[in-house]
């Protein structure tokens, strides 16, 4: 065959696809785990945006020549109101603004509640911080009236509300970031300390490999809600990122262990030891060469993780153990203590197993779309 005939042979080949791009090719052929994928980015977005979405504060105002963003102020203080007094402007609603000036407007919440504020307040003639009417009718079935107190935007409570008359759709929304933090931080600190454990034991082998191998058997034997709930008891202010980082901090022995038998699978490959020939450094041959070949596979046991510690925080909330706020554990807390509320039972119920069920169908997909062996006869 001519040369020339070769070099056009050449241009109709097409060039083979990546690792990645492969993988991602048969994810997206799991119809089940894609839509899993789906659910978590929009969990993600009502996190991202629940100040917008359910709050005590409007979105955008303008208000005596100039244009506000008071709902900035639940992200950072100094966004709410770069301009006017903030301390003045909280005492005047944004309902009120028209009586003040005529120009003025504001952009409201989808819903005018905060995960922390009372919709029933004392001075509403005959209500009394109870959610439910004296004629026994839910909140979110009751036509508003005119007794509506300041005359405030009247609330509408998608999802009922507390026994102490708090929105249960605004701390649902508002927990779905609590859910997603914790997820994602304590996995992350997690998988970083798991990936370079593993890599480091995997890759040097010898004493080495003995050491780190002894630490991971030591670490799995402390039982994470046990140390949790030491620490709680410890800390006199406990926050979230102290959950996270107790989980972060015991949860990555799976990751480590899966992270170590790649490396040892791996060292030996063909395209390492021409790495070793060249001179290249051992902190490049393991972060550069073999870590991107060994990620496929960890990333599967970092996504049921995300669902294990949603489990954790939602079952300490449940135990009256963790920090203050918004979260779909303190909601079903509530409910055990008054079984006639349903609906704190149901809705953070099905947030909860709607969220690790996402996970795990999305792990599950990772699996059969990094695993070789089924690349042919998995599932789609």
């Amino acid at each position: 065959m001519a040369p020339s005939d070769i070099t056009a042979e050449l241009k109709h080949l097409k060039k083979s696809p990546g690792f990645w791009k492969e993988t991602w090719s048969r994810f997206r052929k799991r119809k089940l785990a894609v839509t899993a994928l789906l659910f978590v980015i929009l969990m993600g977005l009502a996190g991202l945006f629940s100040p917008a979405i359910v709050g005590a504060k409007p979105v955008v105002c303008y208000y005596k020549g100039h244009y506000y963003f008071p709902a900035m102020g639940y992200y950072n203080p100094t966004w709410e109101n770069p301009v006017f007094n903030r301390d003045k402007f909280r005492k005047r609603y944004p309902v009120n603004l028209k009586e003040k000036d005529p120009n003025s407007w504001a952009i409201w919440p989808l819903v005018y509640q905060d995960p922390v504020r009372r919709i029933f307040e004392n001075e509403w003639p005959g209500r009394a911080g109870n959610p439910t009417s004296e004629d026994g009718i839910p909140s979110w079935l009751r036509k508003p009236s005119e007794e509506t107190p300041s005359q405030l935007l009247p609330a509408i409570n998608l999802f009922g509300t507390t026994s102490n008359g708090i929105d249960v759709f605004a701390q649902m929304v508002h927990g779905t970031r609590s859910a997603l933090m914790i997820g994602f931080v304590s996995m992350g600190i997690a998988g970083a300390i798991g990936i370079l454990v593993g890599a480091l034991a995997g890759y040097f082998g010898g004493w080495v490999d003995a050491v780190l191998s002894r630490a991971i058997e030591v670490v799995m034997c402390i039982p994470t809600l046990v140390l949790i709930l030491a620490l709680l008891a410890i800390v006199s202010r406990p926050t979230i990122w102290h959950m996270m980082a107790v989980i972060g901090a015991t949860g990555w022995t799976g990751i480590a262990r899966l992270t170590r038998a790649e490396f040892l699978r791996l060292k030996q490959s063909d395209f390492v030891a021409a790495a070793q020939v060249l001179g290249v450094s051992r902190f490049r041959i393991i972060f550069r060469h073999i870590l991107p070949n060994a990620l496929a596979p960890v990333l599967v046991p970092i996504t049921f993780g995300i669902a294990s510690a949603i489990l954790i925080e939602s079952g300490l909330r449940f135990l009256s153990f963790g920090p203050e706020g918004p979260s779909w554990g303190s909601l079903l807390k509530e409910g055990r203590s008054n079984y006639e509320m349903w609906w704190l039972i149901v809705f953070p119920g099905l947030g909860i197993f709607s969220a690790v069920l996402a996970y795990n169908l999305i792990g599950e997909g990772l699996q059969e779309a990094t695993d070789p062996r089924l690349r042919d006869g998995g599932r789609d």
